[in-house]
């Protein structure tokens, strides 16, 4: 298992424009990550993202906007001081497949950290894609 990433694969039922608007639009986003999201979608953009019931929020840059096919975003990395440069770059990707649309997510960066932190970030980070790809999967589902 890669120290310094996270990678799930997921294929969901919905064409790749329903994956890609439920991924960059603050409405699609607000739907299945976390209770609000805001989003500038266009490399350099903000993106802020809130969990209500974790009482957590974050902070990202969009990094890649590559319409209905790729988007990242760099955001902190847990445990660090939310100033430190070190970042985690997230990225998805979209492809169609017979069954709808393949999206690959791949989380890596946390070997900038030290490595107590960078695996406790990564655990954590782990479990929460586990959760949110879960949630998109039942927001897709939902809205047909």
């Amino acid at each position: 298992m890669d120290a310094d990433a996270i990678e799930r694969v997921v294929v969901l039922r919905h064409p790749v424009e329903r994956v890609w608007a439920a991924l960059t639009t603050a409405e699609g986003l607000s739907r299945w990550f976390g209770s609000v999201a805001e989003i500038d979608l266009r490399p350099g953009g903000r993106a802020f993202f809130r969990w209500d019931d974790l009482g957590q929020e974050s902070v990202a840059t969009v990094a890649v906007v590559d319409p209905p096919r790729r988007f990242a975003f760099r955001w902190a990395i847990e445990g660090l001081p939310e100033d430190d440069a070190a970042r985690t770059l997230v990225e998805f990707t979209l492809e169609p497949v017979p069954e709808g649309t393949r999206l690959r997510l791949v989380e890596s960066g946390f070997a900038q950290a030290a490595a107590d932190v960078g695996r406790s970030a990564r655990a954590a980070n782990s479990q929460g894609w586990d959760d949110e790809l879960a949630e998109l999967e039942i927001y897709l589902d939902a809205t047909g």
